[in-house]
C-alpha cells in the first residue's frame, strides 16, 4: 500500500514566510516555485503578510526587498503568546534580529 500525503502542516502563507526570512530578497518567482503555487498566488500571499503587518516590503530599484517584523504575534488563539520571530526560528532554525522597545 502506497501512502500518499495530500496536505502539510504548514499553510502556503507560512511557508512563504519562511521563504522570505531565510532570503530577504527572494523573488516571487522563487516563492511560486518552491511551494507549486502560481507566480499570482504567491503575490497574493505575500500582499496578504504586507497588509496584515507580518513582512515590510522596501522596493529596491526594480526589486523587493522584506523585512519579517518577528515581534508580531502569531494570529492563531492556541498561539497568541507565541512572536512570528519564534516561529521561524523554530522552523528554518534561523535567527532573527528581534527589536526590543524597552
Amino acid at each position: 500500500m502506497i501512502c500518499v500525503m495530500a496536505w502539510g502542516f504548514l499553510t502556503n502563507h507560512a511557508q512563504a514566510l519562511l521563504c522570505i526570512a531565510h532570503d530577504p530578497g527572494v523573488r516571487l518567482r522563487e516563492i511560486a516555485i518552491a511551494l507549486g503555487i502560481t507566480e499570482r498566488a504567491a503575490f497574493g500571499i505575500v500582499t496578504d503578510l504586507v497588509d496584515a503587518g507580518y513582512v515590510v516590503k522596501d522596493k529596491n530599484g526594480r526589486r523587493n526587498r522584506y523585512e519579517v517584523q518577528v515581534d508580531k504575534p502569531l494570529p492563531e488563539a492556541l498561539l497568541n503568546q507565541r512572536t512570528v520571530g519564534q516561529l521561524v526560528d523554530l522552523l528554518a532554525h534561523t535567527e532573527l534580529e528581534t527589536h526590543d522597545d524597552t
